[in-house]
């Protein structure tokens, strides 16, 4: 098993390897003593892995609960949102119990935002079952819903108490959810390490699954580490976001947030000037796109909705190559231009 220890406003561990979730509550008891355990699911994660987590929880002296919610992106809103908190206040869970996200980004996501404001903040624990969310959205504090305007646009940071990610579950994925996984991997490789690039391009990563994951999920933590509120370095996490989450609100979602993620990359190194070819490659590899049939106009209009933008300026993680990249802060006016690079446009 590796364990990697993430330093945030309060430090916890990442737990990464086989048959975690048959102990989730063995090791969640110590880090949290045994109380009520209100976990938060969706509803195909619930058949998969509720019964399992409900009886570890059992076993270790806590007092699980469960509750899902139909799965999907489209379904990370205030309406969920207000339904698990009002479902955590019919079982009386109080400030010193306990929140469980048991899922992917989308349950993860949610449940910690419902963590974070429920009695003005209650502990919680993720438990992330798919690739992309053992990587990335269960790792650095940050939780959210979407919004009409935008993705991610109301949330909190709130830090986790301790992070099981079972790589047999991971291993168990269809190949659709590992690939939404890979796109965030790519984008660690694209940052700051060539060598996990590289290493991606064919499935023999698998037979290492769990030190790849150690090694995504140590990279995030530098990023974070110092930034938790994302004001300074940890921006470089955004690499192919603001692109990405563009593409994901312009197809109403029925992109996944790896798909956006990866094509994002893709016109990153576009609007940055140099070849994409390599990220390119790299994502076909991995089945990702790269290419939408959005203009440059519906996404440039899309991105001015990202959380991101602060006042009339946003900031941009661009490529200069594999293995480097570079924050960039322009100006609202000067977006479409860069979207129209990204898309291959002329003005």
């Amino acid at each position: 098993m590796e364990r990697v220890r993430i330093t945030a406003s309060h430090d916890y561990d990442v737990l990464i390897g086989p048959g975690l979730l048959a102990r989730a509550g063995a090791e969640i008891a110590k880090v949290v003593k045994p109380c009520k355990a209100a976990i938060i699911t969706d509803d195909t994660v619930r058949i998969l892995y509720g019964e399992m987590v409900v009886d570890s929880l059992r076993a270790a002296g806590f007092e699980p609960e469960i509750w899902a919610f139909p799965h999907g992106e489209r379904q990370k809103t205030m309406p969920t949102l207000s339904a698990a908190l009002e479902w955590l206040g019919s079982i009386e869970l109080s400030r010193s119990d306990l929140v469980v996200a048991l899922g992917g980004g989308v349950p993860g996501d949610l449940a910690g935002f419902a963590a974070a404001v429920y009695n003005r903040g209650t502990r919680f624990v993720q438990i992330p079952t798919t690739l992309l969310a053992a990587v990335d959205s269960s790792v650095g504090g940050k939780t959210a819903v979407d919004l009409a305007a935008g993705k991610n646009m109301a949330g909190a940071f709130h830090q986790p108490e301790i992070v099981l990610c079972d790589t047999d579950v991971i291993r168990a994925l269809p190949a659709e959810l590992k690939r939404d996984g890979l796109a965030e991997m790519l984008k660690y490789g694209v940052l700051c390490d060539p060598e996990l690039f590289a290493a991606l391009h064919t499935s023999a990563w698998e037979n290492r699954m769990e030190q790849v994951i150690a090694r995504c999920v140590a990279i995030k933590r530098d990023y974070v580490a110092g930034d938790e509120q994302d004001n300074g370095k940890r921006q470089f996490l955004n690499l192919g976001h603001t692109f990405g989450h563009a593409v994901e609100l312009c197809s109403g979602f029925t992109l996944t947030h790896g798909q956006g993620v990866g094509v994002g990359m893709v016109m990153a190194a576009k609007a940055a000037g140099i070849d994409p070819t390599p990220i390119e490659d790299a994502c076909l590899a991995c089945g990702l796109p790269i290419r939408v049939p959005y203009s440059a106009g519906q996404l440039a209009a899309a991105a001015l909705h990202d959380k991101k933008r602060r006042g009339g300026k946003i900031t941009l993680a661009l490529p200069e190559a594999v293995g480097k990249c570079y924050l960039k802060t322009v100006s609202i006016e000067e977006l479409p231009a860069y979207f129209q690079k990204a898309t291959g446009e002329t003005a």
